[in-house]
């Protein structure tokens, strides 16, 4: 048997709603009953404070008797009289628990149609406050006070008919109102979810017509909620379908960007191997001119020496530019292969220092070092590449009697080396071209100083390859401040 979905969710509404009246009615009820409860036992026990002081004041004014006989000659007398105080029916018992007067009528004592009150007034006799209900009546037991102690037992009766009726009311009122209540919930949940229905009949309808290739061209409910999700769900869906007939067009589409990408690419090789022409011819046209002054000018000493000078240095010029070249090109091409060691920085760097001692001095240089303990993961040979790359930029481009300081520290489990001099700097525009092969902030001053622009090319790809990073520092004063990062060893 099917059963529509408005159908079930009408029928678990009215649950949830009978559930809720059930379980607020239930409270309700209760917290009056306490309520009434507490009212009456706050009102039995001010009528029991009034009967103690009507008994005492009656003790006090009499003949002198015991409590015993005073209960027994005055108690049914005493009995009325408190009846009429209080309104309501009060019965006295002595010290040994017998009756000594009631207000009721008949005899006293246990009959056909009265409750059995004997364990309640054996607990009022020891001091203490007693009630026993009896179908609509509260026998309310507390003790009588004497002038030396109990001197018996006060009971009155307590008619309950009034409360239960309210109660009674109550829970007829709460049956009605729940009652109508769900009978108007369930029929305006029928007709709200008669709407959602309404709405997934047409989300089905869209489904299927996706199935048969007619392909939706707006979302088919108008909602603001999961229905209205589900609906833009199913849109973006046909239109994908929609478009992914356009495969073959796509595919072509990505060829077609991926050859762009390939020319890009070996336009690049052609700038790369342009600039490498370049860098190679001045070194060469350099040593071609004092070779034609030479065959020209062999008898002349000055010139033979100058040019011997010249020849030499370009020729070192050109042996370290074929050297970084083929470094550069060995790390771009082919996977880096590397023998990594645990390697202590400290030492390790004033061992460079020391090496290029020598080259610093004869500029007028001065090296500090500020370095803390610390072990790395690293490949010594490209740990002493990128650094001795590093100092000798700074010695290249310092100013006389310069200085360059390497600094230190542990921090984010990494270690940060700073290297800084106080040399020329690096303009603001040279920043973000420093680290590309070939280029030079000043070619005149690299070329006297024999720079050939692939150092910190080469740097970048080594510490890269060895996991860490390179950045030029901004803001670092005069002179330019590399700061480089490795992975720290506990």
């Amino acid at each position: 048997m099917r059963i529509s979905i408005k159908l079930k969710f009408s029928l678990f509404l009215a649950v949830l709603l009978i559930l809720a009246v059930g379980v607020l009615s239930y409270f309700v009820l209760r917290g009056v009953e306490r309520n009434e409860q507490g009212q009456t036992e706050h009102n039995l026990a001010q009528h029991v404070n009034t009967v103690n002081l009507r008994v005492k004041q009656t003790y006090y004014t009499g003949a002198r008797l015991t409590p015993q006989v005073f209960m027994q000659q005055r108690g049914k007398a005493l009995a009325a009289e408190l009846a009429g105080f209080t309104g309501l029916e009060v019965t006295l018992y002595d010290s040994q628990g017998q009756q000594a007067g009631t207000s009721a009528q008949g005899e006293p004592g246990q009959g056909p149609g009265k409750p059995d009150l004997s364990t309640a007034l054996d607990y009022a006799l020891r001091n203490k406050v007693a009630y026993q209900s009896e179908g609509d009546k509260l026998f309310y037991l507390a003790p009588l006070q004497g002038p030396e102690g109990q001197m018996g037992v006060v009971q009155l009766q307590y008619s309950l008919e009034g409360d239960r009726s309210f109660q009674q009311t109550l829970l007829n009122l709460f049956l009605t109102t729940g009652g109508a209540v769900l009978v108007f919930s369930f029929i305006l949940g029928y007709l709200y979810f008669n709407r959602a229905a309404a709405s997934i009949g047409r989300l089905k309808k869209a489904a299927e017509d996706i199935r048969g290739a007619n392909y939706i061209t707006a979302p088919p409910v108008r909602r603001k909620d999961e229905l209205g999700e589900l609906a833009e769900g199913i849109y973006f869906m046909s239109r994908e379908i929609e478009r992914s007939i356009a495969a073959k067009d796509e595919e072509r589409r990505k060829l077609q960007l991926a050859v762009e990408k390939l020319q890009a690419l070996e336009q690049q090789q052609k700038q790369y191997i342009g600039n490498i022409s370049h860098e190679f011819k001045t070194p060469l046209t350099s040593i071609k001119a004092y070779v034609d002054l030479l065959n020209m000018y062999d008898d002349d000493p000055k010139l033979l020496h100058d040019a011997k000078l010249s020849i030499a240095k370009e020729t070192e010029r050109l042996y370290e530019m074929v050297e970084k070249v083929l470094q550069l090109t060995a790390l771009e091409k082919y996977d880096f292969e590397s023998q990594a060691e645990l390697l202590e920085v400290e030492s390790t760097l004033r061992d460079i220092c020391g090496r290029m001692k020598g080259k610093a001095e004869r500029y007028g240089l001065t090296v500090t070092l500020d370095i803390k303990p610390a072990h790395i993961w690293i490949d010594r040979e490209s740990f002493m590449h990128i650094f001795i790359n590093l100092l000798d930029n700074a010695i290249k481009y310092n100013v006389p009697q310069g200085s360059i300081h390497l600094h230190s520290e542990i921090r984010e489990q990494r270690v940060w080396i700073t290297v800084q001099d106080s040399g020329i700097g690096i303009p603001e525009a040279s920043r973000e071209k420093i680290f590309e092969a070939f280029y030079t902030v000043n070619r005149d001053r690299s070329r006297a100083s024999g720079g050939t622009g692939l150092g910190l090319s080469l740097v970048r790809n080594l510490v890269e390859k060895q996991g860490g990073t390179i950045v030029l520092l901004e803001g670092s004063g005069e002179g330019a401040a590399f700061e480089l990062s490795f992975p720290l060893v506990t």
